[in-house]
């Protein structure tokens, strides 16, 4: 079947349709007659599981609005990003697909161009995404749905941009992955290598006005012009990534909080959290005034984890009490906060259960009665009814066949509390226990060789199945293993 009729079609296709991968929940008992839940799924960029006081008590960090989202929410303490960087993690929420499936793991700029002074050579990969792929868009829209894409897309060049992908707007969103300021014009060549970079369609903005601001703002007149259609925000902020600004009261705030104590010291990055906090509670205050807050579902989360590198020469932000950050598939590279406000849902409750970027939209199809292709995600409906429950599913998938300042090319696989990495320069195996050792710190596959056996050909047929591309050898180096 051609893009252009499996596109035509999608409304049409039956989630019990057959594939060599998983189904979503059928979603049948959805009236065709009722008007579908609004949508607004909130993505901050490079926010780390515990950069706010959802999932840690952060010391210096103040994010009241998110708290207060919580406690409406049921809140995911297991959420995983499908990929620690920015391009492959959101591929992996438009299409419900995996990012090694889509050959869609790194990020745009690095895809067409892999180093050859490591000790292996990582695959050539796509940064676009295909227009053959079928996003949460062209899912809800033959339930009607305004779809509005705002703020960072970091999917491909201009052929690839949201209004190719189903959205009817797209306010901010480009081929790049950072703006080089978040202070208005938002655009120069500081940063990242003198490229020329801006956002488009602000207009009309002026000194001072600040990024994360001016794009609630579009959301705002998006969700006020909406007209009784329903409506699917994708609300993507470029905070708190890189460049570090804050605005200048909320910096000198937090410079007169720091304390000795404090684990995260940085108050640029900590303003731009409580900047980005603040925008949470300007688009949930405008639900409640137009009195749909029964009608829309609301979720927040990240891209991946927080960025341990400097800039202007200061650490960003810790992960701790996880290990490592962005880029890296230990704990504080992939797992993100994930809050999920419904309606349907158990508000104010806690799951434990692992779920990953790739349910969103098998989750949004079901609750929308928007009938959707066959993923590899699975709805979090039932989770959401009942957070205490758990998914028939035993594993969740990582690959990143690349390097990265924290790490070098890696596959991963967690299954219950167990989760393993498999080092692909020289087929390196660890294994730890995250329900005793969240931090991963007792490597423990020399103590149990079985299990690490096991949980490797698990990572090893997976592989297999999705077509994973592997690093090449260099020349005299050591070969990866071939999935």
């Amino acid at each position: 079947m051609s893009a252009h009729t499996r596109r035509n079609f999608v409304g049409l296709l039956g989630a019990g349709a057959a594939t060599g991968f998983g189904l979503l929940r059928s979603v049948a008992a959805a009236q065709p007659t009722q008007r579908p839940h609004n949508i607004i799924f909130i993505l901050a960029d490079d926010l780390g599981w515990a950069d706010t006081d959802i999932n840690a008590d952060e010391a210096l960090h103040e994010t009241p609005n998110l708290v207060k989202l919580a406690s409406q929410s049921v809140r995911f303490t297991n959420a995983y990003a499908a990929a620690p960087l920015c391009t492959p993690t959101r591929a992996s929420i438009m299409t419900g697909k995996y990012p090694a499936r889509l050959h869609m793991t790194i990020t745009r700029e690095r895809a067409a161009t892999p180093p050859h002074n490591k000790r292996v050579v990582p695959p050539i990969t796509l940064g676009d995404l295909p227009h053959k792929e079928v996003t949460i868009a062209e899912v809800l829209r033959p339930r009607g749905y305004l779809n509005a894409h705002i703020g960072k897309w970091h999917l491909g060049t201009a052929e690839f941009y949201p209004e190719t992908q189903g959205f009817d707007a797209n306010i901010g969103g480009t081929l790049w992955g950072a703006s080089q300021s978040h202070f208005y014009p938002y655009s120069g060549t500081k940063y990242f290598g003198g490229e020329p970079r801006y956002v488009p369609h602000m207009e009309g903005g002026k000194p001072g006005e600040y990024l994360a601001d001016r794009l609630t703002d579009e959301a705002l007149r998006i969700i006020d012009g909406a007209a009784g259609r329903p409506f699917y925000v994708n609300l993507c902020y470029y905070s708190v990534h890189t460049p570090i600004e804050g605005k200048p009261d909320l910096v000198e705030h937090y410079q007169k909080k720091l304390r000795p104590e404090h684990k995260r010291r940085n108050a640029a990055y900590a303003a731009m959290v409580h900047n980005l906090d603040e925008n949470v509670g300007r688009v949930l205050a405008k639900v409640d005034q137009l009195g749909l807050a029964r009608d829309t579902v609301v979720i927040f989360t990240s891209d991946n984890g927080g960025f341990l590198g400097k800039f202007d020469g200061q650490p960003v932000t810790t992960n701790d009490p996880l290990r490592s950050g962005k880029g890296s598939l230990y704990e504080g590279g992939i797992r993100v906060p994930l809050l999920v406000r419904w309606s349907g849902a158990s508000a104010g409750t806690t799951c434990v259960e692992p779920v990953i970027s790739t349910d969103y939209l098998a989750t949004l199809a079901e609750i929308a009665g928007a009938p959707a292709e066959p993923q590899d995600g699975v709805s979090l409906v039932p989770l959401l009814k009942k957070p205490q429950s758990k998914l028939s599913r035993n594993e969740l998938f990582f690959h990143y066949p690349h390097y990265y300042d924290t790490t070098s090319p890696v596959s991963a696989v967690r299954a219950r509390d167990w989760k393993l990495l498999e080092y692909l320069e020289d087929g390196r195996i660890e294994l730890y226990n995250l329900a005793n050792d969240p931090s991963e710190q007792r490597d423990l596959a020399a103590q149990m060789p079985e299990r690490a056996r096991e949980l490797h050909q698990r990572l090893i047929n997976w592989r297999t199945s999705v077509a994973a591309q592997m690093p090449s050898p260099q020349a005299g180096g050591a070969k990866s293993k071939n999935p």
